[in-house]
This record gives C-alpha cells, structure tokens and sequence, in this order.
C-alpha cells in the first residue's frame, strides 16, 4: 500500500533538512535536496515499522482518508 506524506523542506549550509509534520519528530538530512528526499522516505518507512511493532498486540486496521 502506499502512502502520501507531506514533507518540509530546508536548506541550510550542510544541504537540506526535511520533516515529515503528520510524523511528529520524523526528520532527515541530506547534502541537496535529492538526498534529503529519499532519507526521508526511509526515515517514515521505520518510523511507521516501529508504531506497527508498538501495537502489535492491538487489531490494528487501516483506513483511507480522502482530503
């Protein structure tokens, strides 16, 4: 299933920061912007294995919302 996550991004000196403000306290870094992208996707894959690991004794459901 796949997902769609807005992300924030910022330069600074050392390349990009990005966020993910729907994951509170997913964030990443690359050297530009490309790398930043992809560290990012990697970053909300794992954090999203880890809530999935946390309730893994809950009926844990999905659902899709439209916005």
């Amino acid at each position: 299933m796949n997902y769609t996550y807005p992300i924030i991004l910022k330069e600074s000196e050392e390349g990009y920061a990005v966020g993910c403000p729907a994951l509170p306290g997913c964030w990443s870094q690359g050297a530009n912007e490309e790398e930043a992208i992809e560290n990012i996707k990697i970053a909300i894959r794992e954090y999203l294995e880890v809530v999935r690991e946390s309730y893994r004794e809950e009926d844990f459901k999905e659902i899709e919302v439209a916005i």
